[in-house]
Parts: C-alpha cells; sequence; structure tokens
C-alpha cells in the first residue's frame, strides 16, 4: 500500500456526535475533531498552507530560520513540518503555557524563546518581532495573525470537509476566536457556499485563563480579524470551559483542550435557543497537551485514595 507524505496526512479529520451533554434532542451537535491530525491540532492547517505558499513565493528558503509567536499548537504544527522538510526553527511563547507543549516542541527540535507569562501570548507577539527586527534576513516569520494563508486554510480544507461530511445539513458552525483564522475561513466558505449557515464564535472572558483563545479587547487584534464576517459571537466562562472538557472526557470520551470546551459549551447554550438544527463545533485539539494545567486536576478530587 502506497504511503502518503505527512502534509497530505493533514486534514480530514472525524465528525462524531455529542449526545448526552445536550438537553435539546432536537438539535444534532457534532464535534469536529482536530485534534486527530498529525501534529494533534487544528494549527496543521494554516501552518501548512503558509509554509508552502512561502516556499513557492521564494520568502522561505533553506537558509532561512522560521521564527513565530505562539501559545503553542501553531507552534507545534510548524515545528513539525519543519522537521519534515529540513528547515531550522525559533518559537517564542509564553512560559505559562503547558508544560506538555514546550516538551513536544523540543523533541521536533525547535529552539524555544519564553517571553514573560503575565504578558500571554501579546508578550510572545512583541519580542518575536523584535527579534525578527534585529536579524531580518536570517528568519522567515509565518505570522499566523496576519497571514491571509491562515483563513485561507480552513476556506479551503475545514470548510468544505464540514460540508461533506454532514451532506449539506449543517446550519451551524461553532470555534473559538484564537488568531481568528478558523472562524473567518469558515465564515468565508459558508457565505458562499450557503448563506443560510450561521457560523458562530467563541470569545472567552476577560482576564480568561484558556489557553489559545483571545478576548479581542484586552489583546493585540490579528490583522486577519473581521468580525463582520461571523454571524453571532459566544462568551464563556472559564469554569464552564474547563467544566464542559472534563465532561466530555468523563461522559463522552472526547479527550480535548480548554479551547475545545470552551467551544463546546458555546454550542451547548447555542442549542438550546434552537428549535432544530445540526451544530458542528470545532474542537481544536488534544487534552493530553494539559495534564500539568489545572484542567483534569479536580476530576476525582473525591475519588478515594
Amino acid at each position: 500500500m502506497k504511503g502518503e507524505s505527512l502534509l497530505q496526512a493533514i486534514g480530514s479529520t472525524p465528525l462524531v456526535e455529542i449526545g448526552t451533554l445536550s438537553n435539546n434532542p432536537a438539535v444534532r451537535i457534532l464535534a469536529k475533531l482536530e485534534g486527530n491530525n498529525p501534529g494533534g491540532s487544528v494549527k496543521d492547517r494554516p501552518a501548512r498552507q503558509m509554509i508552502l505558499a512561502a516556499e513557492a513565493s521564494g520568502e522561505l528558503t533553506p537558509d532561512k530560520v522560521i521564527l513565530e509567536p505562539t501559545s503553542g499548537n501553531t507552534g507545534i504544527a510548524l515545528a513539525m513540518i519543519a522537521a519534515a522538510r529540513g528547515y531550522r526553527i525559533k518559537l517564542v511563547m509564553p512560559a505559562c503555557v503547558s508544560v506538555e507543549r514546550r516538551s513536544v516542541l523540543e523533541a521536533y527540535g525547535a529552539e524555544i524563546v519564553l517571553s514573560p507569562g503575565c504578558e500571554a501570548t501579546d508578550g510572545a507577539i512583541r519580542l518575536a518581532h523584535k527579534i525578527l527586527a534585529q536579524d531580518p534576513e536570517r528568519y522567515y516569520m509565518p505570522n499566523q495573525y496576519s497571514n491571509p494563508n491562515n483563513v485561507l486554510s480552513h476556506y479551503l480544507t475545514t470548510g468544505p470537509e464540514i460540508w461533506e461530511q454532514t451532506g449539506g445539513t449543517v446550519t451551524h458552525v461553532v470555534a473559538g476566536i484564537g488568531t481568528s483564522g478558523t472562524v473567518i475561513g469558515l465564515s468565508r466558505f459558508f457565505r458562499e457556499k450557503n448563506p443560510e449557515v450561521r457560523v458562530v464564535a467563541v470569545e472567552p472572558v476577560l482576564g480568561h485563563k484558556i489557553q489559545g483563545l483571545k478576548n479581542m479587547q484586552e489583546a493585540i487584534v490579528p490583522a486577519i480579524y473581521d468580525p463582520a464576517s461571523y454571524h453571532h459571537k459566544l462568551v464563556v466562562e472559564d469554569d464552564d470551559a474547563f467544566e464542559t472538557a472534563r465532561l466530555l472526557a468523563s461522559k463522552q470520551g472526547i479527550f480535548c483542550g480548554m479551547s475545545g470546551g470552551a467551544a463546546v459549551s458555546g454550542a451547548l447554550r447555542l442549542s438550546g435557543d434552537l428549535a432544530s438544527g445540526t451544530v458542528v463545533v470545532i474542537v481544536p485539539d488534544r487534552g493530553d497537551r494539559y495534564l500539568s494545567t489545572n484542567l483534569f486536576k479536580s476530576m476525582c478530587a473525591d475519588c478515594p485514595p
């Protein structure tokens, strides 16, 4: 049997039903499990699109070092692709990200530069641009926050997959806001494919602790962000996101991270207001990247020793 390249293995992730967590039997909720990508997250899609486009344009050449600020998942995706294609890579990330993410990056051979944890992803963005400015000839920065290929990857792959997997029956799509590439790309695809499909963005509260998501009132707003592109926004509390992630693991067998918990929490709230429909929610990554955090620590607080 002929195999495929690593980059060809990105995408075509499964869509699975969430049953018992929903209180509205008239609405189907389907989770798109992006943790099934080879790099373990939805960020494999934009990482592939950005690197291939940079190679085609000549911006990325073998002598360049890939440089990128990241909260973890994009960095992992880029490090995976860099290893597969022979590039050196330097990633700037907040010191507060989970140990698992840093360990995975080290396994891929990435150089890691830590920015102050208290500055979250914005601190990593500022530091990465400072490094780039000091030696612009040495580095190539994909810059997921302003690169249109981030959005394009979801327009070309995630949206069409959802349409095909649901047989065109999808009525709502829910996705969290980080770089915003996922929700903006999905919005553009469905506005063209079927304008009746409603795209709903999930945003964390101010001062949140949900790694990978942004509240646009307190963060550097990505250049690709277009709030007019999606139809509605839901704001999710940390506790709801964390509890939903725990319930997905213990009641559904879906092991996802905190941003996935936030997205599903939003999808469950949305479904409660619908008379009928098929809601697809993007679950960005797997829960094993958060075992060192407090996301799953309280699950067995009442269990006997």
